[in-house]
């Protein structure tokens, strides 16, 4: 593919680039790397200062920059043709779909799949080998239903939704449509629900139900439960990570994203573009506004205002916590200083 067509694929969000000045320099493109590991004939990008370094070594014959004139000169040095773009890895990301499509099964029901009578199946489905599927399942069309999936009687699963190899989805689940349930995850299981009596732990039957938006995705071997009454709901067009505890009862809004090893007790309340770095943990009944943001492993106890960004545990306002961590940094000299002043103290007083 000539650099030209990428262009062209791109649109207006490649307005600015190296053949406005050169046409004649178009070389052809046959692929997309990271700038350190990028040969002849790929494609690569820059998105900051950070990497800016590698434009003068890489042996990428094209970049996406950000609005850097610096950077387009020094490609332009090394014969280098470029575009610049206000969000670069957001375009590279774009580049990468032009090179590589996830594999799709084409459409059919594999003959050792288990489907029950009562079951709804969509058209232009694939269902693979040893899926079994439920009585009253409804699965929408163009869905894709990957080998030894498990769906519990009665979940809804939305239009051209995807669900990867050994997935299990329980009952009193409805998945929207275009959600990603990667392998191992488990959606709709139940929630840890018990009650404590004299006698040990008395189980409360968890009746709720397990709703995902459309656009969904779930990484590899996470879970999210169902509640007892009510239902755990996860917003449109968010993304969690492999590994990560959603807990029964939890309103999840939408556009959020959650790392991997996040893990929320029962009745968390996340806002719309949330964002949840790895192995941040939430107790129960917490509410974090809209925009709001972890660092990794934060420790969540309290609320967390809107626009707000936490780290540490228990997790303190960004700034706050970056003047705790410079007196972290100076306890072993405050100690000796301590214990010269209860010397001296004590001989004063001796």
């Amino acid at each position: 593919m000539k650099f030209s067509e990428i262009i062209r694929q791109f649109g207006d969000a490649a307005s600015n680039h190296s053949l406005i000045n050169n046409p004649d320099y178009d070389p052809e493109i046959t692929g997309v790397a990271a700038i350190d590991e990028a040969t002849t004939g790929t494609l690569s990008y820059v998105e900051g200062p950070k990497f800016g370094s590698f434009v003068g070594k890489t042996n990428a014959s094209a970049l996406i920059f950000p609005e850097d004139e610096k950077l387009q000169a020094i490609a332009q040095e090394r014969g280098i043709v470029w575009l610049a773009t206000p969000d670069p890895r957001l375009l590279f990301a774009k580049a990468i779909a032009l090179f590589y499509q996830p594999y799709r099964p084409v459409p059919e029901i594999h003959p050792t799949a288990v489907i029950h009578s009562t079951a709804k199946v969509g058209s232009d489905v694939y269902i693979g080998p040893h899926a079994v599927i439920q009585q009253g399942v409804e699965i929408g069309d163009g869905a894709i239903i990957h080998p030894n999936v498990v769906i519990y009687p009665n979940v809804k699963i939305g239009d051209r939704t995807t669900l990867h190899a050994n997935c299990t989805i329980h009952e009193r689940t409805h998945i929207g449509a275009d959600c990603v349930i990667h392998s191992g995850a488990v959606i709709g299981a139940e929630g840890f629900g018990f009650v404590p009596t004299r006698t040990g732990w008395f189980k409360m039957e968890q009746s709720g139900y397990t709703v995902l938006e459309d656009g969904v995705e779930v990484g590899c071997n996470s879970g999210i439960d169902r509640p007892s009454v009510g239902e755990t709901r996860v917003g449109r067009n968010t993304v969690i990570d492999s590994l990560v505890q959603i807990g029964h009862g939890c309103k999840i809004g939408s556009g959020c994203a959650i790392a991997g090893q996040v893990g929320m007790a029962g009745g968390v309340q996340l806002g719309n573009r949330v964002i949840l770095a790895g192995q941040t943990g939430i107790v129960n009944q917490v509410k974090i506004g809209d925009g709001a943001m972890t660092s990794a492993q934060s420790g969540i106890h309290n609320d967390v205002a809107p626009g707000e960004v936490v780290c540490g545990t228990p997790a303190l306002p960004y700034k706050l916590y970056l003047k705790v961590c410079a007196v972290y940094g100076r306890l072993p000299d405050m100690y000796q200083s301590l214990k010269q002043l209860q010397r001296k103290s004590k001989n004063s007083n001796d």
